[in-house]
């Protein structure tokens, strides 16, 4: 394994330091260090980061390999500066069994550039009808202590009572998809004054506020862990803050789409727009901001969710929902969040890094970079100004909604476990898998 000299670099964009990183791991942080035999890297300008770990990313495999597969999904994480992505388990057959959640595990360190954490079904099949696996998963290889049916929501509350006291026991925790689904029948996008102009069916944001207000209560009575996946209403914003100041052990995520973009892009039927939560209102887009610099939301998560052309090039109705953001996400937060001051460096690395590794409970990820950490970190220059383009993504899917989109900054370098995913711009075309600490829940 390559050893490096990287000098110079803003650490969480502080202060400029040199780091040496040797067998795959942060072997010194200082200045005017020397390291004879390593590779220099030149990171004058650059902010160091830890590396970024997604929470909620969907990697398709098995089943839907046309859209993405752990492999492909994995290098589109590198190329966004992610060392670790949570895997959700729509997948086919649906990960809701030990076996399937170390086939993904397996999967992931073959491909090598990130560490993918399997993210277990809460209900047999994704169906809401009884509960899956979810001590095998916990026990199994892989781990497992998120577990979610996203895309679909645990509606029947005492299904969700139940998964909460399960998981419980081994300090998991439950993600919530937070849609009442016969509050959202056939809705197509925000539901407001631009859906009745447009004539499209309605996603009110009192289908989400109402599940999020239910499950707080529910965490609290079972003193159990919660957290709401891809948050989007200025209501849930205040739900979560009142439950936080009641003392309820609940966590909440935004996604870089909900913090950038509203509805009004819908008028042009561009279905790369239509997501689940829909774009939301431009107040709803100031609230999930002022959210998360305040901390009533923890982390930022992409729910990066790959489709085939044909899923998205054609009418809006029969497209499907979902936007790939792994390549994106930090150049977004960066213009959403940084470039407007609401938030430092140093809270980027706490809701795209720390935070969602103490959430999914995983040690060794998300980690400061001080000496005798584990080498996954980012290298990111926040100076350019580029158009985000086809040739920024390197996935298996093109369905982002920020194409032909000016984004500040670029990831340079991106470190996993001190092998170089990312060099000098450039994405590795294969890794396997690198020698270094295991990541363990």
């Amino acid at each position: 394994m390559t050893d490096y000299l990287i000098r110079g670099a803003k650490l969480n964009g502080g202060h400029a330091a040199d780091l040496i990183v040797e067998d795959g791991r942060i072997a010194e942080v200082g200045t005017g260090l020397s390291r004879a035999g390593a590779r220099i890297v030149d990171a004058d300008g650059l902010i160091a980061l830890p590396g970024l770990v997604d929470l909620h990313t969907h990697l398709r495999e098995p089943g839907y390999e046309a859209s993405e597969t752990i492999l492909t999904g994995s290098r589109a994480a590198a190329a966004g500066g992610y060392t670790t992505v949570f895997a959700m388990p729509n997948t086919s057959p649906v990960a809701d069994t030990a076996g399937v959640v170390e086939q993904e595990l397996a999967l992931g360190e073959a491909a090598g550039f990130v560490h993918v954490q399997p993210i277990g079904a809460v209900t047999v099949g994704q169906k809401g009808e009884r509960l899956a696996e979810l001590g095998a998963m916990a026990s199994s290889r892989a781990r497992v202590r998120v577990f979610s049916d996203d895309g679909f929501c645990v509606f029947d509350p005492l299904i969700m009572r139940r998964a909460l006291e399960y998981v419980k026991a081994f300090d998991g925790v439950v993600a919530q998809h937070a849609q009442d689904p016969r509050l959202t029948e056939g809705a197509q996008m925000n539901e407001g004054a631009v859906s009745a102009e447009l004539g499209l069916a309605g996603w009110p944001a009192v289908a989400e506020e109402s599940i999020i207000a239910r499950d707080v209560l529910l965490a609290e009575h079972v003193g159990s862990r919660l957290h709401v996946c891809h948050l989007s209403t200025a209501g849930s914003v205040d739900i979560i803050r009142w439950a936080k100041k009641r003392g309820v052990n609940v966590t909440a995520e935004v996604t870089p789409h909900h913090l950038l973009l509203s509805e009004e892009l819908v008028r042009g039927y561009d279905a790369r727009f239509k997501v689940n939560p829909p774009l939301r209102r431009d107040e709803d887009v100031q609230a999930v901001r002022e959210g998360l610099a305040d901390g009533t939301i923890d982390i930022v998560a992409t729910d990066h969710a790959p489709h085939p052309d044909e899923s998205k090039s054609c009418e809006w109705q029969a497209a499907a929902n979902g936007m790939v953001g792994l390549e994106s996400a930090l150049r977004v937060v960066h213009q959403a969040m940084v470039e407007t001051g609401m938030l430092t460096w140093d809270d980027v690395a706490r809701v795209m890094s720390a935070a969602p590794a103490r959430i999914g409970r995983l040690s060794g990820a998300g980690t400061p970079l001080e000496a005798g950490a584990t080498a996954s970190l980012t290298l990111y220059d926040p100076a350019p100004v580029r158009t985000f383009a086809r040739g920024d993504l390197h996935g298996r899917s093109v369905n982002s909604p920020y194409l032909g989109r000016d984004l500040p900054g670029e990831v340079r370098w991106t470190l996993f476990r001190g092998a170089a995913t990312v060099e000098d711009g450039v994405v590795a075309a294969t890794m396997g898998a690198p020698v270094g600490t295991e990541v363990r829940a």
